[in-house]
Protein backbone atom coordinates (compact mmCIF):
# COMPACT_ATOMS: atom_id res chain seq x y z
CA UNK A 1 0.00 0.00 0.00
CA UNK A 2 3.00 2.31 0.98
CA UNK A 3 4.26 1.77 -2.31
CA UNK A 4 1.38 2.41 -4.18
CA UNK A 5 0.47 5.45 -2.71
CA UNK A 6 4.46 6.93 -3.37
CA UNK A 7 3.67 5.94 -6.96
CA UNK A 8 0.50 7.41 -6.99
CA UNK A 9 1.97 10.92 -5.83
CA UNK A 10 4.85 10.54 -8.13
CA UNK A 11 2.83 10.02 -10.84
CA UNK A 12 0.26 12.81 -9.61
CA UNK A 13 3.54 15.38 -9.32
CA UNK A 14 3.97 14.85 -12.52
CA UNK A 15 0.94 15.37 -14.31
CA UNK A 16 0.86 18.81 -12.19
CA UNK A 17 4.12 19.93 -13.47
CA UNK A 18 3.17 19.06 -17.28
CA UNK A 19 -0.56 19.66 -17.26
CA UNK A 20 -0.26 23.53 -18.76
CA UNK A 21 2.36 22.69 -21.46
CA UNK A 22 1.36 18.73 -21.82
CA UNK A 23 -2.24 18.35 -21.35
CA UNK A 24 -2.65 15.06 -22.97
CA UNK A 25 0.10 13.41 -21.24
CA UNK A 26 -0.98 15.44 -17.78
CA UNK A 27 -4.29 13.41 -17.98
CA UNK A 28 -2.30 9.90 -18.79
CA UNK A 29 -0.34 10.36 -15.70
CA UNK A 30 -3.53 11.30 -13.49
CA UNK A 31 -4.58 8.22 -15.08
CA UNK A 32 -2.19 6.11 -13.80
CA UNK A 33 -2.55 7.62 -9.93
CA UNK A 34 -6.03 6.30 -10.27
CA UNK A 35 -5.06 2.79 -11.23
CA UNK A 36 -5.96 0.07 -9.03
CA UNK A 37 -8.05 1.78 -6.46
CA UNK A 38 -11.21 4.02 -5.94
CA UNK A 39 -10.10 7.85 -5.47
CA UNK A 40 -11.11 9.59 -3.43
CA UNK A 41 -9.40 12.57 -4.35
CA UNK A 42 -11.31 14.97 -4.91
CA UNK A 43 -8.73 17.47 -6.11
CA UNK A 44 -7.05 15.25 -8.49
CA UNK A 45 -10.67 15.02 -10.22
CA UNK A 46 -10.84 18.08 -10.61
CA UNK A 47 -7.26 18.68 -12.52
CA UNK A 48 -8.83 15.37 -14.51
CA UNK A 49 -12.01 17.33 -15.19
CA UNK A 50 -10.32 20.59 -16.43
CA UNK A 51 -7.59 18.81 -18.76
CA UNK A 52 -10.62 16.75 -20.31
CA UNK A 53 -11.90 20.15 -20.45
CA UNK A 54 -9.03 21.32 -22.29
CA UNK A 55 -9.05 18.73 -24.45
CA UNK A 56 -12.51 18.94 -25.63
CA UNK A 57 -13.70 15.71 -24.71
CA UNK A 58 -16.20 17.34 -22.87
CA UNK A 59 -18.34 14.05 -21.75
CA UNK A 60 -15.27 13.20 -20.07
CA UNK A 61 -15.22 16.28 -18.60
CA UNK A 62 -18.47 15.93 -16.95
CA UNK A 63 -17.45 12.63 -15.81
CA UNK A 64 -14.72 13.34 -13.92
CA UNK A 65 -16.87 16.56 -12.21
CA UNK A 66 -19.46 14.35 -11.14
CA UNK A 67 -17.68 11.60 -9.49
CA UNK A 68 -15.94 14.67 -7.72
CA UNK A 69 -19.55 16.06 -6.82
CA UNK A 70 -20.52 12.25 -5.07
CA UNK A 71 -17.63 12.79 -2.84
CA UNK A 72 -18.13 16.62 -1.88
CA UNK A 73 -21.74 17.37 -2.91
CA UNK A 74 -20.91 20.82 -1.35
CA UNK A 75 -18.33 21.42 -3.26
CA UNK A 76 -19.48 24.15 -5.93
CA UNK A 77 -16.56 23.56 -8.00
CA UNK A 78 -17.83 19.97 -9.34
CA UNK A 79 -20.77 21.55 -10.13
CA UNK A 80 -19.02 24.76 -12.03
CA UNK A 81 -17.33 22.30 -13.99
CA UNK A 82 -20.40 20.30 -15.02
CA UNK A 83 -21.95 23.32 -16.25
CA UNK A 84 -19.00 24.06 -17.84
CA UNK A 85 -18.76 20.98 -19.46
CA UNK A 86 -22.87 21.51 -20.98
CA UNK A 87 -21.68 25.06 -21.58
CA UNK A 88 -19.11 23.87 -24.20
CA UNK A 89 -21.65 21.54 -25.97
CA UNK A 90 -23.98 24.66 -26.21
CA UNK A 91 -26.42 22.69 -24.02
CA UNK A 92 -27.49 25.94 -21.95
CA UNK A 93 -30.30 24.98 -20.32
CA UNK A 94 -28.50 22.30 -18.41
CA UNK A 95 -25.36 24.39 -17.83
CA UNK A 96 -27.78 27.17 -15.84
CA UNK A 97 -28.97 24.43 -13.88
CA UNK A 98 -25.37 23.51 -12.28
CA UNK A 99 -24.01 27.00 -12.13
CA UNK A 100 -27.37 27.75 -9.87
CA UNK A 101 -26.39 24.84 -8.15
CA UNK A 102 -22.29 26.15 -7.80
CA UNK A 103 -24.27 28.87 -6.29
CA UNK A 104 -26.09 27.53 -3.97
CA UNK A 105 -22.74 25.61 -2.71
CA UNK A 106 -21.29 29.18 -2.55
CA UNK A 107 -23.47 32.45 -3.06
CA UNK A 108 -20.10 34.11 -3.36
CA UNK A 109 -18.93 32.09 -6.67
CA UNK A 110 -18.09 35.18 -9.02
CA UNK A 111 -17.16 33.22 -11.82
CA UNK A 112 -20.68 31.21 -12.01
CA UNK A 113 -22.56 34.14 -11.97
CA UNK A 114 -20.32 35.24 -14.62
CA UNK A 115 -21.10 32.15 -16.63
CA UNK A 116 -24.63 31.82 -15.62
CA UNK A 117 -25.25 35.61 -17.20
CA UNK A 118 -23.71 34.67 -20.29
CA UNK A 119 -25.91 30.84 -20.38
CA UNK A 120 -28.61 33.29 -20.28
CA UNK A 121 -27.48 35.57 -22.54
CA UNK A 122 -27.17 32.94 -25.23
CA UNK A 123 -30.34 31.39 -24.57
CA UNK A 124 -32.02 34.62 -25.37
CA UNK A 125 -32.92 35.67 -21.55
CA UNK A 126 -31.77 38.96 -21.11
CA UNK A 127 -33.59 40.17 -18.26
CA UNK A 128 -32.25 37.18 -15.97
CA UNK A 129 -28.52 37.77 -17.91
CA UNK A 130 -28.45 41.71 -16.61
CA UNK A 131 -29.29 40.48 -12.76
CA UNK A 132 -26.31 37.59 -13.13
CA UNK A 133 -23.60 40.12 -14.68
CA UNK A 134 -24.68 42.78 -12.07
CA UNK A 135 -24.21 40.09 -9.34
CA UNK A 136 -20.70 39.03 -10.99
CA UNK A 137 -19.74 43.07 -10.76
CA UNK A 138 -21.07 43.48 -7.09
CA UNK A 139 -18.50 40.29 -6.10
CA UNK A 140 -15.40 41.74 -8.55
CA UNK A 141 -15.75 45.45 -9.15
CA UNK A 142 -12.99 45.13 -11.59
CA UNK A 143 -14.19 42.62 -14.01
CA UNK A 144 -14.08 43.63 -17.23
CA UNK A 145 -15.71 41.16 -19.01
CA UNK A 146 -18.64 41.79 -17.08
CA UNK A 147 -18.89 45.03 -17.20
CA UNK A 148 -18.35 44.94 -21.38
CA UNK A 149 -20.77 41.80 -21.97
CA UNK A 150 -23.51 43.93 -20.19
CA UNK A 151 -23.47 47.17 -22.13
CA UNK A 152 -23.74 44.85 -25.45
CA UNK A 153 -27.11 43.66 -24.21
CA UNK A 154 -28.05 47.08 -23.30
CA UNK A 155 -26.91 48.67 -27.06
CA UNK A 156 -29.20 45.49 -28.53
CA UNK A 157 -32.13 46.53 -26.23
CA UNK A 158 -32.07 50.24 -27.42
CA UNK A 159 -30.97 51.45 -23.45
CA UNK A 160 -27.94 53.01 -24.85
CA UNK A 161 -27.31 55.50 -21.99
CA UNK A 162 -26.68 52.26 -19.80
CA UNK A 163 -24.63 50.96 -22.38
CA UNK A 164 -22.51 53.85 -22.67
CA UNK A 165 -21.89 53.60 -19.16
CA UNK A 166 -20.82 50.26 -19.20
CA UNK A 167 -18.68 50.82 -22.26
CA UNK A 168 -17.04 53.53 -20.07
CA UNK A 169 -16.75 51.45 -17.22
CA UNK A 170 -14.91 48.52 -19.39
CA UNK A 171 -12.64 50.88 -20.89
CA UNK A 172 -11.75 52.78 -17.33
CA UNK A 173 -10.46 49.19 -16.45
CA UNK A 174 -8.85 48.31 -20.01
CA UNK A 175 -8.65 51.21 -21.80
CA UNK A 176 -7.19 49.65 -24.78
CA UNK A 177 -8.77 46.55 -24.94
CA UNK A 178 -10.21 45.79 -28.80
CA UNK A 179 -13.71 44.77 -28.23
CA UNK A 180 -13.90 47.79 -25.66
CA UNK A 181 -13.29 50.41 -27.91
CA UNK A 182 -15.12 48.95 -30.96
CA UNK A 183 -18.31 47.97 -28.39
CA UNK A 184 -17.92 52.33 -27.56
CA UNK A 185 -17.81 52.98 -30.99
CA UNK A 186 -21.06 50.67 -31.92
CA UNK A 187 -22.63 53.29 -28.74
CA UNK A 188 -21.28 56.54 -30.22
CA UNK A 189 -22.74 55.93 -33.35
CA UNK A 190 -26.01 54.72 -33.01
CA UNK A 191 -26.30 57.77 -30.77
CA UNK A 192 -25.15 60.35 -33.49
CA UNK A 193 -21.88 61.01 -32.64
CA UNK A 194 -20.08 59.78 -35.80
CA UNK A 195 -16.52 61.15 -35.71
CA UNK A 196 -15.92 60.03 -31.84
CA UNK A 197 -16.88 56.66 -32.89
CA UNK A 198 -14.86 56.76 -35.95
CA UNK A 199 -12.06 57.42 -33.44
CA UNK A 200 -12.99 54.43 -31.38
CA UNK A 201 -13.17 51.91 -34.27
CA UNK A 202 -9.35 53.28 -35.48
CA UNK A 203 -8.45 52.64 -32.06
CA UNK A 204 -9.63 49.13 -31.89
CA UNK A 205 -8.26 48.40 -35.45
CA UNK A 206 -4.98 49.42 -33.95
CA UNK A 207 -5.07 47.47 -31.13
CA UNK A 208 -6.24 44.30 -33.21
CA UNK A 209 -5.96 44.90 -36.76
CA UNK A 210 -7.32 40.83 -37.21
CA UNK A 211 -11.23 41.65 -35.78
CA UNK A 212 -12.67 42.11 -38.85
CA UNK A 213 -15.81 43.63 -37.68
CA UNK A 214 -14.08 47.21 -36.72
CA UNK A 215 -13.23 47.67 -40.50
CA UNK A 216 -17.09 46.65 -41.21
CA UNK A 217 -18.57 49.03 -39.17
CA UNK A 218 -16.30 52.04 -39.67
CA UNK A 219 -16.56 51.10 -43.36
CA UNK A 220 -20.73 51.23 -43.02
CA UNK A 221 -19.98 54.66 -41.00
CA UNK A 222 -18.62 56.13 -43.87
CA UNK A 223 -21.08 54.61 -46.36
CA UNK A 224 -23.08 56.17 -44.66
CA UNK A 225 -22.01 59.78 -44.76
CA UNK A 226 -21.67 59.43 -48.73
CA UNK A 227 -18.08 58.72 -48.74
CA UNK A 228 -17.57 55.32 -50.67
CA UNK A 229 -14.23 55.60 -51.87
CA UNK A 230 -13.12 56.06 -47.74
CA UNK A 231 -15.32 52.91 -47.25
CA UNK A 232 -13.96 50.65 -49.86
CA UNK A 233 -9.85 51.92 -48.48
CA UNK A 234 -10.95 51.23 -44.94
CA UNK A 235 -12.24 47.24 -46.14
CA UNK A 236 -8.94 47.09 -48.48
CA UNK A 237 -7.21 47.27 -44.86
CA UNK A 238 -9.39 45.01 -43.47
CA UNK A 239 -9.41 42.28 -46.09
CA UNK A 240 -5.49 42.41 -46.17
CA UNK A 241 -5.27 41.38 -42.19
CA UNK A 242 -8.61 39.03 -42.62
CA UNK A 243 -8.44 37.47 -45.85
CA UNK A 244 -11.10 34.46 -44.75
CA UNK A 245 -13.62 37.49 -43.68
CA UNK A 246 -16.25 37.13 -46.72
CA UNK A 247 -18.33 40.21 -45.82
CA UNK A 248 -15.61 42.14 -46.44
CA UNK A 249 -15.54 41.56 -49.72
CA UNK A 250 -19.19 41.05 -50.31
CA UNK A 251 -19.47 45.14 -48.99
CA UNK A 252 -16.25 45.96 -51.26
CA UNK A 253 -18.30 44.75 -54.02
CA UNK A 254 -21.23 46.96 -52.70
CA UNK A 255 -19.47 49.93 -52.21
CA UNK A 256 -17.88 49.29 -55.82
CA UNK A 257 -20.86 48.66 -57.54
CA UNK A 258 -22.67 51.77 -56.21
CA UNK A 259 -18.89 53.88 -57.59
CA UNK A 260 -19.28 51.76 -60.92
CA UNK A 261 -16.42 49.43 -60.69
CA UNK A 262 -18.23 46.95 -61.51
CA UNK A 263 -15.55 44.34 -62.76
CA UNK A 264 -13.73 44.71 -58.97
CA UNK A 265 -17.27 44.42 -57.50
CA UNK A 266 -17.70 41.02 -59.56
CA UNK A 267 -14.13 40.29 -58.38
CA UNK A 268 -15.21 40.42 -54.85
CA UNK A 269 -18.57 38.81 -55.54
CA UNK A 270 -16.97 35.80 -56.76
CA UNK A 271 -14.13 35.77 -53.36
CA UNK A 272 -17.15 36.44 -51.08
CA UNK A 273 -19.29 33.56 -52.39
CA UNK A 274 -16.65 31.49 -52.46
CA UNK A 275 -15.63 31.84 -48.61
CA UNK A 276 -19.40 31.60 -48.00
CA UNK A 277 -21.79 29.99 -50.40
CA UNK A 278 -24.61 31.38 -48.21
CA UNK A 279 -24.43 34.77 -49.38
CA UNK A 280 -25.71 33.49 -52.97
CA UNK A 281 -29.27 33.97 -51.48
CA UNK A 282 -28.82 37.33 -49.81
CA UNK A 283 -26.89 38.32 -52.63
CA UNK A 284 -29.81 37.82 -55.38
CA UNK A 285 -31.95 40.33 -53.33
CA UNK A 286 -29.56 42.92 -52.75
CA UNK A 287 -30.43 46.29 -55.06
CA UNK A 288 -26.92 47.72 -54.57
CA UNK A 289 -25.95 45.30 -56.70
CA UNK A 290 -28.67 45.60 -59.37
CA UNK A 291 -25.20 47.09 -62.05
CA UNK A 292 -23.07 44.12 -61.52
CA UNK A 293 -26.45 41.34 -62.35
CA UNK A 294 -26.20 43.31 -65.61
CA UNK A 295 -22.77 42.12 -66.51
CA UNK A 296 -22.95 38.53 -68.43
CA UNK A 297 -20.07 37.36 -66.63
CA UNK A 298 -22.44 37.67 -63.35
CA UNK A 299 -25.26 35.86 -65.82
CA UNK A 300 -22.99 33.14 -66.56
CA UNK A 301 -22.41 32.51 -62.85
CA UNK A 302 -25.24 32.91 -61.39
CA UNK A 303 -28.54 33.15 -63.55
CA UNK A 304 -28.73 28.84 -63.97
CA UNK A 305 -29.13 28.91 -60.17
CA UNK A 306 -32.23 31.90 -60.08
CA UNK A 307 -35.03 31.51 -60.19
Amino acid sequence: MKKYKCCALIFRTAGNLMKKRFPATALKLYSWAFTGHPSNDIELLLDTGLLYDELGRYEKSEEAYREAAGINPADPRAYYGIAVSYDNRKDYANAVQYYKKAIEADPQYQKAHFFLANAYDEMGEKESAISSYNKAIELDPDDFWAYNNLGAIYEEADQNDLALDMSRKSLHINPRHYKALFNMAVVLNKIGYREKASEYYRQSIEENPFYPFSYLNLSILYKEMGDYKKAVEILDKGIENNSQASFLYYNRACFSAVMNHLDEALKDLITAIQLSPELVDYMKRDTELNRVKELEAYKKLWEPTMN
